[in-house]
């Protein structure tokens, strides 16, 4: 019985932080960040205050909770396990291509836009605790590669980003500006193996795992 009490309250508490974050996100988007208060979120949300603020005891901290939302799926799956460089590379675009459209990470990237003149910390907290986790990631799997033999890169930063940047540039950056913007998911195909391509013809050392 404890058991069934325990998940069922677990339930209602993500449910709950799920209401929180969504409005979070609309409110900041309609008022600004400095203009929206945890009260008001509460209320957007339907939640009472007192839920709110176990939750989320600033405002500084509902944000962090947003980015690290944002990012969830990237600190979900491991690395692929080096060995192959198509297939591994091929991997991480498919999931960095979902992953940037999403429709919270839009939102998360035009609020801390909005945001930077006045509030730069919650563009160091996307930075820090979103992009930057998971740009080491793929750095560490690019880094086994090459420890693995698969790949030569005397800069695994530089590579990490050039692969980042070929799929991001496509699927993110004019969905982010231009109002309207749609990609297939057969073009999102087309613009990861091409990026998966470009890598390996680069990098990828010769033998079975560069063919």
């Amino acid at each position: 019985m404890n058991t069934v009490v325990t998940t069922y309250h677990q339930r209602i508490a993500r449910e709950k932080r799920a209401l929180i974050l969504a409005a979070a996100t609309a409110l900041f988007l309609e008022l600004g960040y400095d203009r929206t208060s945890l009260a008001r979120i509460a209320e957007r949300s339907g939640v009472s205050r007192a839920t709110l603020f176990k939750q989320f005891p600033t405002k500084a901290a509902l944000f962090d909770a947003m980015v690290t939302e944002s990012w969830s799926t990237a600190g979900e799956e491991d690395p692929p396990p080096a060995g192959n460089i198509v297939d591994g590379l091929s991997t991480i675009g498919r999931r960095y291509a979902e992953l940037l459209r999403r429709p919270q990470m839009t939102d998360l990237f035009r609020i801390v836009i909005a945001e930077l003149p006045r509030f730069p910390e919650l563009a160091n907290a996307q930075f820090s605790q979103g992009k930057m986790p998971y740009f080491e990631s793929v750095r560490g799997y690019l880094l086994a590669e090459h420890k693995a033999g698969t790949v030569k890169v005397d800069d695994v930063e530089l590579a990490a980003t050039q692969f980042l940047g070929m799929i991001s540039n496509y699927v993110f950056w004019p969905a982010l500006l231009v109002p309207g913007w749609e990609v297939s998911a057969e073009r999102v195909a087309q613009v990861v193996d091409e990026a998966v391509r470009t890598v390996v013809a680069r990098y990828a050392t010769t033998g079975p795992s560069a063919t």
